[in-house]
């Protein structure tokens, strides 16, 4: 799966996108047809401490699944946004056995 990671406004740190990447890739175990993700990192100016955004689009066979979590952390949003996705590619693996 090809992971592209964009950060307007900021710079990542490599093991920034390198966690990002490595969570992804968890959901291959889930389903097999992922074909790419793309996340985007923001940060909100605001005065509350959930000024990060991650925003997942994961493109698979059928339609895109998107995900928006707002956290403290990149990667505490980006952990919520990977089981988000997680449960969704579970529901669709299902629906499908179900057509079969």
């Amino acid at each position: 799966m090809k992971v592209n990671v964009q950060t307007p406004n900021f710079a990542a740190k490599d093991a920034l996108i390198l966690f990002i990447e490595k969570r992804l890739s968890k959901l291959e175990q889930f389903y097999s047809k992922i074909i790419f993700a793309d996340v985007f990192l923001k940060v909100q100016k605001t005065s509350e401490k959930q000024n990060k955004t991650v925003e997942i689009l994961l493109s698979i066979p059928g339609g895109d699944l998107i995900v928006k979590k707002e956290a403290k952390t990149f990667e505490e949003g980006t952990d919520e946004c990977v089981q988000s996705l997680e449960r969704q590619l579970k529901k669709r693996k299902q629906k499908q056995r179900a057509f079969l």
